[in-house]
């Protein structure tokens, strides 16, 4: 080596580097109270538990790769056991950057057991320009169980002047009560998404959207309450068979977030968001 030092072996291929993680957690009724039952993380993935004096447990999710691209995965898997109440949320907004070499993951499961509660609630998604993700959700509820999720997507962040013009999003949801399919949606994004969300019946111009999902016994009482609670917004929300849908879209992260965090309070019985939503 002539004194030197051969860093590379002839004829290796080193491709680049890819993230990936998988996160678990599960609760259990013990007391009367919620506690942590199942723990695990691997690689990014990683799971903060805050202290909580409510009898409820929160799980903060954490990517400590600080965002992905082409062939990174991501993978949650969350239990709320019999008798639980349990709030899932992420530490900061999923970043999703450009890629050439094929989507980015992030595969969620949920189980929730009789008589428990579980709240999905991420925070926002930001897509950059040329990013590509896919992402599913797939959650089975017990006969008793309550569930609320949220899922928040912005195409780049118009205060920094970003604008997504191409790049990919497929979003898969299969929500399934005792074994019953009982919401299923999937939103596909491709190709040149400018001027897909410029059309009317997509996202009329305006860049930020949510959809909001509540399974759960309290409904049809919600419904008024949640409409009154999106005040002007640009948004609808509709109840049928034990659900309550509603569909938010605004000019910038900023907006949505007005609209969407009194809505969720409703839908939490007027409990406040986890706080890293505040922070």
């Amino acid at each position: 080596m002539g004194g030197g030092m051969e860093l590379l072996t002839p004829g290796l291929t080193v491709g680049p580097q890819r993230t990936s993680g998988t996160g678990r957690v599960s609760a259990k009724s013990a007391g009367g109270k919620t506690r942590l039952d199942v723990f695990y993380q691997e690689g990014a993935a990683k799971i903060r538990i805050p202290e909580s004096f409510d009898g409820a447990m929160e799980a903060v999710l954490i990517n400590t790769s600080g965002g992905l691209t082409g062939g990174d995965r991501l993978q949650w898997e969350l239990e709320a056991g019999d008798g639980t109440a349990l709030t899932a949320t992420t530490q900061a907004c999923e970043k999703i950057y450009r890629s050439d070499s094929g989507p980015a993951a992030i595969d969620t499961e949920i189980r929730v057991g009789e008589n428990a509660r579980l709240d999905w609630l991420p925070q926002e998604t930001i897509l950059f320009d040329d990013a590509s993700l896919n992402r599913r959700l797939d959650v089975d509820l017990a006969e008793t169980a309550e569930f609320l999720a949220i899922e928040a997507v912005l195409l780049g962040r118009k205060a920094m002047g970003e604008a997504v013009r191409c790049g990919n999003f497929r979003d898969r949801w299969r929500v399934r009560r005792s074994g019953t399919l009982i919401h299923a949606e999937d939103v596909r994004m491709t190709g040149d998404i400018e001027n897909l969300v410029a059309q009317t019946a997509v996202l009329g111009g305006d860049v930020a959207f949510a959809t909001l999902l509540y399974c759960g016994p309290q409904a049809e009482a919600l419904m008024p309450k949640v409409r009154e609670a999106l005040g002007e917004a640009s948004a609808g929300a509709s109840e049928w068979n034990g659900k309550l849908v509603a569909r938010i879209v605004a000019a910038d992260g900023y907006s949505l977030r007005k609209s969407l965090i009194p809505a969720l309070k409703v839908l939490r019985d007027g409990q406040n968001l986890p706080k890293v939503w505040h922070l």
